[in-house]
């Protein structure tokens, strides 16, 4: 069994979510607040960032796309037609490179503006950053899905997934970072209808449905969050 250190709203640990999910692996999560700094967190990732994975006989694994490459060097050769990352050199180039923009340029731009803005500021200390969300901010980043989305649209209409003919780690990767401000209502589905039907199948697979169960006191989830026909 693994254990991941994550946050339910972490677009990361969503992510992680999803892989372990795909394979069937057995998860024990345990909730973190990276801005409470705890030490024996910071013990296991200086960085204070989720997700880490604990297996064991391994050091603690920080950062989804080291995870992810663990995972498919421990599980993805038994996986088979399943396997998340393609087995061609070309292939794996584009699902690293699709992976890598919503881990990182999505997030950057989008997804973590808003999550930290809408949900983590509420749990901070003012010492910690926390206070009522920056209305500027928020603008800007849902401005950049918009750009985003329409990136989405487009894969989804020149490939069967967004990497290619099947599901692979771009696909996840997305999902999870879309699917984190889709329960704020921050994704304007009704502007790419390809985007939206490409998210609406990776959504309804089993990996999904703990991810959908989770609601956070306070803040509730908007109409499309879990609606699987939205």
């Amino acid at each position: 069994m693994y254990t991941l250190y994550h946050h339910p709203f972490c677009p990361h640990s969503r992510f992680i979510r999803l892989v372990l999910g795909e394979y069937g692996l057995d998860l024990r999560l345990v909730e973190e607040r990276v801005w409470e700094r705890r030490e024996a967190f910071l013990a296991l990732n200086p960085a204070a960032t989720t997700p880490v994975l604990i297996a064991e006989g391994f050091p603690p694994i920080p950062q989804a796309a080291i995870i992810a490459e663990y995972v498919d060097e421990a599980h993805g050769l038994d996986a088979g037609e399943r396997r998340l990352l393609p087995t061609s050199m070309a292939e794996r180039v584009e699902v690293r490179r699709l992976m890598a923009w919503f881990n990182e340029k999505f997030f950057e731009e989008a997804s973590n503006p808003l999550v930290t803005e809408r949900i983590y500021k509420r749990f901070m200390s003012e010492d910690n950053g926390g206070g009522p969300p920056a209305p500027d901010v928020m603008r800007a980043a849902k401005v950049n899905v918009r750009y985003h989305l329409t990136y989405i649209g487009w894969l989804a209409k020149t490939r069967n997934y967004l990497a290619g003919d099947r599901l692979t780690y771009a696909d996840l990767a997305a999902a999870a970072h879309l699917s984190a401000i889709d329960y704020l209502g921050d994704v304007p589905w009704s502007e790419d209808d390809a985007a939206k039907s490409w998210y609406a199948r990776v959504k309804s697979r089993p990996s999904f449905r703990p991810l959908l169960s989770e609601w956070l006191a306070g803040v509730p989830a908007s109409r499309t969050y879990v609606d699987l026909d939205f």
